[in-house]
């Protein structure tokens, strides 16, 4: 009798302990569950309520079309190094200072992700903000596609004689934005960063072309 009794005991101990456990896990999955419909639930703040303004404005099936098609062309800047290229190519005469923009614009490029990997910022990642393509890296600050860009038409406008930073970086920052692969700060550091490198660059070339 007194062995019934014990077994029974331990029998009702098990099953206690196995509904704590139970409980424990459900509660603790619970939390979880929570924590993550804050997350999602989280309304956007600072540049991600900016991010998100400019997508519910700007953001359609054809501008997502676009700002894929020269995410793809500003990869690694080298869209804008075959431009160079060719100019290089076809204006035989300035073939050397076709060659040095070109450069300057990878050397733009390069400058961009070693300031990527100091500072290390991450890019975009809010349920508001809407990503429209892939991305090689995961660090955002500064935008590489603003800073290949701008030093390219910086230096392309001191080659061909015309202004074409209007036409061509807003366009390009504005794409970073509608894919939604970088905050507002990323591209215009991205096209400051471009610009001091291109001027730079154009700026070696005059004194290349004074000097002749």
């Amino acid at each position: 009798m007194l062995e019934q009794d014990s077994a029974l005991a331990d029998a009702r101990a098990t099953t206690t302990a196995d509904a704590d456990a139970t409980a424990t896990v459900t509660a603790g999955a619970t939390a979880t569950d929570d924590a993550d419909d804050a997350t999602s639930t989280t309304p956007p703040a600072g540049e991600v309520a900016v991010l998100a303004a400019v997508q519910d404005r700007i953001v359609n099936p054809t501008t997502v079309k676009i700002a894929r098609g020269m995410s793809h062309f500003g990869e690694h800047s080298a869209g804008w190094f075959a431009l160079a290229l060719v100019g290089a190519g076809a204006d035989k005469q300035r073939r050397k200072d076709w060659i040095t923009a070109a450069a300057g614009i990878v050397g733009a490029h390069a400058a961009s992700i070693a300031v990527k990997r100091i500072v290390r910022r991450p890019r975009p990642d809010h349920p508001s903000v809407r990503v429209g393509v892939g991305t090689p890296g995961r660090l955002s600050f500064p935008s590489s596609h603003a800073t290949s860009t701008t030093a390219a038409a910086v230096l392309y406008s001191g080659l061909t004689g015309r202004n074409v930073v209007p036409a061509i970086v807003p366009p390009m920052l504005a794409s970073r934005l509608v894919l939604g692969v970088h905050y507002p700060t990323d591209v215009l550091a991205g096209a400051a960063l471009g610009g001091v490198v291109g001027g730079f660059v154009r700026r070696k070339l005059n004194r290349n072309r004074s000097s002749r």
